[in-house]
């Protein structure tokens, strides 16, 4: 019996005295989400429904516990249920019940887990956006981690995700990236508000070598539109190259610039004017964003006639919303906080719902650490450390295992030298190593003659088995909490509960005859739950981006 049945069978039981009390509210099963006590002599779930429901039933919390525990006691699969406090209830399966739940994993294998909490929504995820003028440093990268994480997660929850770059190729970085380039092709030094780094050298000789004829026989005028069309199309390539490398692909790039070119910034500004949110004040053309909930109002059109910066903003969240997107979700970094008020009065001024039609998830920085120390600097971006520098030195699956592992609201230090090494004291390894362990123990087992063809739920006593039980019957509420909270680092967290929980087992119960014992029905039960072990850390690894692999 999983959580979600118990609860189900809970809702009967809780609907039943609701409705002998009086009680007119229509209850849900979400209303009866179960946890597991901290103290495992307190059962094996618990709840709270009785506290909830109380004050709109006129009844003593306590006495309402009561009332229900007599009736949940007699559920099937359920061995003893009782009261705790103002009014918990802890619920202790029988092993049979509790049990159960191993063969049920391995038979939905790669579908245990998966939920509809949305079901058939579609959701627009933006992350990493970097701009194309140098390599990912290493803040992009905590979003490319977190945001594709999140993307498999809304999946898993029955979400139609679109994984979209935004490209901003319109606007003044472009420009000091094209002069950089240029720079170093005539051996000048790097502008002021330029860029500088060997990459910037080793991109200028890839423009260089694609152009037919002498380029130094071309006006400076024509030499820089070179270097930022070619340059910035090469730069862009080796950033998807690299984020491909980590793991991470889109389904969308999206040009800022076609926003400008296809009249879609003054369509966006139109549609604004009609619903009375835009005047004219000091010559300039103005969101009327306060009326919202901003802290003040934003120039959408300068005096000069050139677009404010919320000009484009305004064109892409509405390009979004036609192209059917249900839900947007942005992932930004630590600087973009000032954000927030100015996109959630855009959100409300076109009639959508702030938070929920779109969402800004800001995240913290990475620090990398090694020998203490911080890494500043990287060999080939000069000033920043980049998505090669970490993959370089921790490779992918420890690389995204790290920056994810952590809220993405709190800052991350994360050590080189802990999270390159091959022992358990790496979370990424001794989550795989759980994993490899699994497979090791299927291999063992199969030359020793045991096989699933037999499962006696019962037999499941021991009691590792009961919290290790416990624990893998906790992963769908898990995936479900990520997904509605945005946390991918609960998945991280829950593979390390269950890789421990897994390990004490191990070292506990056998799933091989020792010596010339017969092969048992206990063995071949055992097997099952090992191998319920192994598909569950194999989804969540999966879930993550890393992988999961059979020997380590």
């Amino acid at each position: 019996m999983n959580p979600a049945d118990l609860s189900a069978s809970l809702l009967t039981v809780v609907t039943e005295i609701s409705e002998r009390r009086g009680g007119t509210a229509v209850l849900a099963v979400g209303d009866l989400l179960l946890e597991r006590p901290r103290n495992r002599e307190h059962g094996d779930w618990a709840s709270n429904i009785a506290m909830k429901l109380a004050k709109s039933l006129g009844a003593n919390p306590r006495e309402l516990a009561d009332e229900i525990a007599v009736q949940a006691a007699k559920l099937a699969g359920v061995a003893s249920v009782d009261v705790a406090g103002p009014g918990f209830i802890n619920i202790t399966l029988d092993a049979a019940a509790a049990g159960a739940l191993a063969k049920a994993i391995v038979e939905l294998g790669d579908d245990y887990g998966r939920g509809e909490l949305y079901g058939g929504v579609t959701i627009n995820l933006e992350f990493v956006s970097a701009n194309p003028t140098g390599p990912i440093h290493i803040g992009g990268v905590r979003w490319a981690a977190v945001g594709d994480s999140l993307a498999r997660i809304f999946q898993w929850q029955g979400g139609i995700v679109t994984r979209e770059y935004y490209f901003n190729d319109h606007g003044a970085q472009i420009d000091r990236f094209a002069r950089s380039l240029l720079a170093s092709f005539l051996g000048e030094p790097a502008p002021d508000d330029g860029y500088g780094g060997a990459y910037i050298s080793d991109i200028a000789a890839r423009v260089i070598a694609t152009y037919p004829g002498r380029l130094e026989l071309i006006p400076r005028d024509e030499q820089q539109e070179l270097f930022r069309s070619v340059g910035v199309e090469l730069m862009f390539g080796d950033i998807k190259a690299a984020l491909h490398e980590f793991g991470v692909s889109f389904d969308v790039y999206f040009h800022e610039n076609d926003l400008h070119e296809s009249g879609a910034v003054e369509k966006a500004i139109g549609r604004l004017r009609e619903l009375g949110a835009i005047y004219e004040a000091d010559g300039a053309t103005w969101f009327r964003s306060t009326d919202y909930g901003d802290d003040k109002d934003r120039v959408v059109i300068k005096s000069d006639g050139q677009f404010g910066y919320i000009s484009g903003d305004l064109a892409y969240y509405l390009n979004k919303r036609e192209r059917g997107f249900e839900r947007n979700i942005i992932v930004l970094g630590a600087d973009h906080h000032g954000y927030v008020k100015r996109l959630m009065a855009m959100t409300k001024a076109f009639g959508d719902e702030p938070y929920v039609n779109l969402e800004l998830l800001i995240g913290q920085m990475v620090n990398l650490l090694r020998d203490g120390e911080p890494v500043r600097m990287s060999k080939r971006a000069g000033t920043v450390v980049t998505l090669e520098d970490l993959v370089e030195a921790v490779g992918v699956d420890a690389g995204r295992y790290a920056l994810v592992r952590s809220s993405i609201d709190s800052q991350v230090d994360i050590d080189l030298d802990l999270w390159g090494r091959k022992t358990n004291d790496n979370p990424v390894f001794y989550v795989q190593y759980a994993h490899a362990r699994t497979n090791s123990v299927a291999r063992n087992a199969a030359s020793s003659g045991v096989d699933r063809s037999a499962f006696d739920a019962g037999l499941l006593s021991h009691e590792s088995e009961s919290i290790l039980l416990g624990v893998l019957a906790e992963f769908p509420r898990v995936i479900r909490q990520a997904a509605e909270l945005r946390e991918p680092h609960r998945v991280a967290r829950y593979g390390e509960e269950l890789a421990g929980a897994y390990h004490r087992w191990y070292d506990a119960c056998r799933v091989t005859p020792l010596g010339d014992d017969a092969v048992s029905d206990l063995h071949r039960t055992r097997l099952w739950l090992n191998d319920a072990v192994g598909q569950v850390l194999r989804n969540g690894l999966g879930l993550l981006g890393v992988s999961a692999p059979e020997r380590m």
